[in-house]
């Protein structure tokens, strides 16, 4: 058997510690960014943050999540087609968070999630401490949520004062109630949610919880 030289042993073994090098992890860390949507098509999405415009890449692997979303993907999917066109979804002048990935020199989007305002628009590179689980609601109370999600992979968040609710008429109800609504008057069991948490100390604590399919 033919034995590799020592010189061309060392290169091989510098070219595998440079591909798996902390600059190459980086380039694959999960960021967020919020805009305003400028173009959509079915393989990409433009948003406007501050005084920038971001292009991100879409595939089929890329979750949208927005109201109706759900629902219009499981009357794709009963037509026979892969499942709801982004377009159908995410519309110009709309508001989003996309969470991507750097690659190449291009920005993959992981999920793209409609939200109330961008506000001026914001990009976070620490969003990797920031999660998305999606699920139907198993048990609600005011400090917990339960969601069962893929695969019956059972979640449970805790719930503080600072948690946002968001859905229809959640915003409606809360400004009848003065400001103020126990999460149990907006969100109930069954109803399909996408959490955004954060991890810490073996606990998952809730910062928004989006109501994307009421129960019936």
């Amino acid at each position: 058997m033919k034995r590799i030289p020592v010189v061309m042993a060392l290169v091989l073994l510098a070219s595998i510690l440079a591909w798996s090098s902390p600059a190459r992890a980086a380039q694959a860390a999960t960021k967020t960014a919020r805009g305003t949507v400028t173009a959509v098509a079915a393989d990409s999405v433009s948003i406007k943050v501050q005084d920038k415009e971001m292009k991100f890449n879409v595939d089929t692997k890329t979750r949208v999540e927005a109201p109706g979303a759900g629902r219009k993907t499981r009357d794709a999917q009963a037509a026979g087609a892969p499942g709801v066109k982004i377009t159908d979804v995410v519309k110009t002048g709309g508001a989003v968070q996309v969470t991507y990935r750097e690659a190449g020199g291009q920005m993959l989007a992981t999920s793209i999630r409609t939200i109330a305002s961008a506000g001026a628009g914001s990009v976070s590179a620490d969003a990797a401490a920031q999660k998305i689980a999606t699920g139907a609601v198993k048990a609600v109370s005011a400090s917990s949520l339960t969601v069962t999600g893929s695969g019956g992979k059972e979640m449970t968040f805790s719930i503080d004062p600072t948690t946002k609710v968001l859905g229809k008429g959640a915003g409606t109800k809360t400004t009848a109630a003065g400001g103020r609504i126990p999460v149990t008057d907006l969100v109930a069991v069954k109803d399909t949610v996408s959490v955004s948490y954060t991890e810490a100390a073996g606990a998952m604590k809730a910062s928004e919880v989006r109501v994307t399919i009421k129960a019936r």
